[in-house]
């Protein structure tokens, strides 16, 4: 559970929005966890660590800190499932993190995870 945790914060430190919703956050958390309690647990402590803003259904990332693509996003071969749209995927695109990775995601589903798009 901790690892979730930890990832989901990280998650929403690196989103490339200046807002979002709610629920475009939570679309974002699914991809580590669809646990409602753990995703309410990883908003919470995103807030309570200063990593966003939540007011009024509307979450501020305040971080500043995005994805480097050069360095965070890996790309692997193989027989995969995107962790956002379910699609079956060739080549896998990975967000490395310190506390581990998130993914994979298709090529499309990356930037909209990252907020690129």
């Amino acid at each position: 559970m901790d690892d979730a945790v930890e990832l989901g914060v990280e998650l929403l430190r690196n989103l490339e929005h200046e807002e979002l919703s709610v629920a475009e956050a939570v679309d974002r958390i699914e991809t580590i966890t669809t646990n409602p309690t753990l995703t309410r647990t990883i908003l919470d402590e995103a807030e309570k660590r200063g990593v966003i803003e939540r007011e009024d259904g509307i979450i501020r990332p305040s971080g500043g800190v995005f994805v480097r693509y050069e360095r965070q996003v890996v790309q692997k071969e193989g027989e995969f499932t995107c962790e956002r749209c379910g699609a079956g995927l060739s080549t896998g695109h990975f967000i490395k993190f310190e506390s581990g990775e998130v993914g994979p995601f298709g090529s499309s589903c990356i930037r909209k995870v990252t907020g690129r798009e």
